[in-house]
């Protein structure tokens, strides 16, 4: 029976320090106080959330600073610094957002300009109290020691080299995504870009260009009487080159590399008919400097047939090989 009411009385103690360690976080033991701030900021968004126009950004702007003051405050009494340096965690989570109050949107909160700039955020959040002298009543500007500058422009310097490469990180993103050709030689010896994935061989926009245009090509070709496609072929690089334009602003239009790519044929004579090559030729960087092309062959053949009224006449048949080749270097001279 004893052991039973030591229990219950354990567990009630138990609820009352966690009640206690609750209501010391939560209860501000003065109203100048840190929770008074969070407070105060949950309550302008709520306040936010019901209000319209003008009247909602101001209070959502009210909203923001109380937050950041508050979070300011709870996180520099008690200071925990990163490893290594003299910056508190607190600084690093009021950097991030003072950055997203000032650069991030309601469409979307983190953008790229937030994370570039937390980390040079955060340093000068660290190194404004290093001017600042005397309690929050009475306080004055001074200049830090000699080493304290040093170490100051250290940490400022270390941060803002950091949100340099996060930067660089965002552009070479941005650079790969509007240019995923690039990808396929342009990056082989970069010391910067390593790829997390296995090598790109063929750039697919080349590819993607040249599976679109064959059945055009095809189209134009097939099943035409043999002269006029012969015609045709004396005029191939107008042909196959206003097709192809019009192949790459319907395919690569979200691409801004739909500019660095020409299309072109190359015609020449075999004994049963024509080999017509369509080439994707890429005109913008590579690791080569004498460039990349790509090329389709089709087989195209005079092959007899009847017309409706029952006439023997000679039409063309066009065959294209299935897959794309990937050609290192300059493409062939035109005839």
């Amino acid at each position: 029976m004893n052991t039973l009411f030591k229990d219950v009385f354990g567990a009630f103690k138990f609820v009352e320090e966690l009640y206690a360690g609750i209501k010391k976080v939560l209860v501000p033991p003065k109203a100048y106080s840190w929770q008074t701030f969070i407070y105060l900021s949950v309550f302008s968004w709520v306040l936010s959330y019901f209000a319209t126009g003008y009247i909602r950004d101001i209070i959502a702007f009210c909203g923001w600073l109380f937050l950041i003051s508050g979070t300011a405050w709870y996180t520099t009494e008690d200071p925990l610094r990163v490893p290594g340096t003299f910056m508190p965690v607190g600084a690093v989570i009021t950097g991030f957002l003072v950055s997203v109050f000032a650069f991030g949107n309601q469409e979307d909160v983190i953008t790229p300009r937030t994370v570039v700039l937390w980390p040079t955020i955060s340093a000068l959040i660290t190194a404004i109290p290093e001017f600042i002298e005397g309690t929050d009543t009475d306080a004055k500007v001074q200049i830090p020691d000699p080493e304290e500058r040093q170490a100051i422009l250290i940490l400022l310097a270390s941060c803002m080299l950091l949100s340099c490469w996060i930067q660089f990180y965002f552009v070479m993103d941005n650079w790969l995504r509007e240019y995923p050709s690039l990808q396929a030689d342009s990056f082989r010896r970069s010391t910067f870009v390593v790829r997390t994935e296995g090598p790109v061989k063929i750039p697919q926009n080349g590819v993607v260009i040249l599976e679109k245009l064959q059945p055009l090509i095809e189209q134009q070709i097939a099943e035409r009487p043999w002269s006029e496609v012969e015609r045709w072929l004396l005029d191939a690089k107008q042909q196959v080159g206003n097709t192809g334009k019009q192949v790459i602003a319907n395919n690569l239009a979200q691409y801004e590399e739909k500019e660095l790519w020409r299309i072109e044929p190359r015609v020449a004579n075999i004994k049963s008919g024509y080999i017509l090559d369509l080439l994707s030729i890429w005109i913008g960087p590579s690791s080569n400097p004498r460039g990349y092309y790509l090329k389709k062959s089709c087989r195209v053949e005079p092959v007899a047939a009847t017309n409706n009224s029952g006439d023997k006449i000679t039409v063309a048949e066009i065959e294209c090989d299935r897959l794309s080749k990937f050609i290192a270097g300059p493409p062939p001279p035109q005839q």
